[in-house]
């Protein structure tokens, strides 16, 4: 049966939801996870930096197997997985098990983004593909405005465990409407036979495209330039800002309801506003609130809220704006090979991010002013490297390696 689009939309954006809710939910409980097993921060940290690791490894497959076999059938196995891995990761006894728990659930957490991505572009095309895709990420930026609020409140009223046992109640919530609302966006005559040597050539073919790798680069910096304060969230909000576990909501309602309005934006301008104008538009953005952060921090010493966190809102409103349209662009290369692109999309972006969580942002979270700087670094060098690939000869993929 035939779904309404606000009923897809819905769909969609809970399925991407999967993998950032085992993220922020439960930040809240850093400080409390590592009174309980006599962990470090550091050694906290990793509790993150692996499941972002296992996440962003398993998007570079999702895709290409959602192409065999179906986006609906692998999107409800990875749910259900999630859901099992979640409820191991609330009975963890030690930090070393609870890392390990973390790494497993990761591989499951992967599927929803990459997948949801090609579906959009199974049905639509063009000016209807961005609105789409921004109307997606502005009901799925309540996740991350929400969770972290959740995780606080579920924390302090019994521990760090309830967390997971809500992402374990989420996973099974998600597999039950997959299974029973969730139509199938690719039929079985234009899905890529199970055959090793062709996924091999097809991976290859992708990569050997310049211009499109260097895309998914200058992408994965701009929109991956986020995961600094994401990270630093717990030390940002408790030690810089100096307010407690239930307060995390002051980075992150500020920085989703950034995200929220910059995809309506997109949305709304998708069939009104050239591209290019809805471009320039966001790099100005980024820009200014690169700018005011360091501003900002380089004149206090202490950061207080809202003008600590105003800087971040625009910049999630900027790259809000902006994804829509140069994640259409750069996938734009394979058009026959959605879920292999979106695939290596997701892993690139999730690469930075672990990148960034496990080895950056234990060296920045310390300091506001160093938290300002890595944002803005990252941020400037993605949109040198996406600058440079446009500039780049078009050698797009038409088709599939046979």
């Amino acid at each position: 049966m035939q779904k309404s689009p606000v009923t897809l939309t819905l769909l969609f954006a809970l399925c991407t939801m999967i993998g950032p809710l085992g993220i922020d939910t439960y930040l809240p409980s850093f400080h409390a996870i590592g009174q309980e097993f006599g962990a470090t921060p550091i050694a906290v940290q990793q509790t993150l930096s692996v499941y972002v690791f296992a996440m962003a490894s398993t998007m570079l497959f999702y895709g290409t197997l959602s192409d065999t076999f179906g986006r609906r059938r692998v999107l409800m196995v990875s749910a259900i997985g999630y859901c099992i891995t979640s409820l191991a990761a609330a009975f963890a006894g030690s930090i070393e098990s609870l890392v390990l728990m973390r790494l497993v659930q990761g591989l499951c957490a992967g599927s929803g983004m990459v997948i949801v991505r090609a579906m959009v572009q199974d049905q639509h095309q063009g000016a209807e593909a961005q609105r789409m895709m921004a109307l997606v990420m502005m009901v799925f930026g309540l996740a991350p405005a929400l969770a972290p609020v959740l995780g606080g409140w579920l924390q302090s009223h019994g521990g760090w465990r309830y967390s997971f046992y809500f992402l374990s109640g989420f996973g099974a919530l998600l597999a039950l409407l997959i299974w029973r609302q969730l139509p199938e966006t690719l039929p079985p005559e234009r899905r890529t036979p199970l055959k090793l040597r062709v996924i091999a050539g097809n991976y290859l073919q992708a990569l050997r495209n310049r211009k499109f790798r260097t895309m998914l680069i200058g992408l994965a910096l701009m929109a991956g330039a986020n995961s600094i304060y994401i990270s630093s969230a717990a030390e940002f909000v408790m030690t810089i800002l100096g307010k407690d576990e239930t307060a995390l909501g002051w980075l992150f309602i500020p920085l989703i309801a950034g995200t929220m309005l910059g995809s309506a934006v997109s949305s709304l301008f998708a069939r009104r506003i050239p591209a290019a104008v809805q471009k320039r538009i966001g790099y100005a953005c980024l820009l200014i609130a690169c700018a005011s952060n360091l501003l900002y921090n380089s004149l206090t010493q202490q950061p207080s809220v809202p003008w600590a966190v105003l800087p971040i809102t625009l910049y999630t409103f900027g790259i809000s704006q902006l994804m829509p349209i140069l994640t259409l662009e750069a996938m734009g290369h394979f058009p026959q090979m959605r879920g292999l692109a979106s695939s290596l999309q997701g892993f690139s972006q999730m690469m930075v991010f672990t990148i960034i969580s496990g080895l950056v942002a234990p060296q920045l979270f310390h300091s506001g002013l160093l938290l300002a700087l890595g944002l803005a670094v990252t941020v400037l060098l993605g949109m040198a490297v996406f600058a440079w690939a446009s500039r780049m000869p078009d050698a797009r993929g038409l088709g599939q390696v046979a």
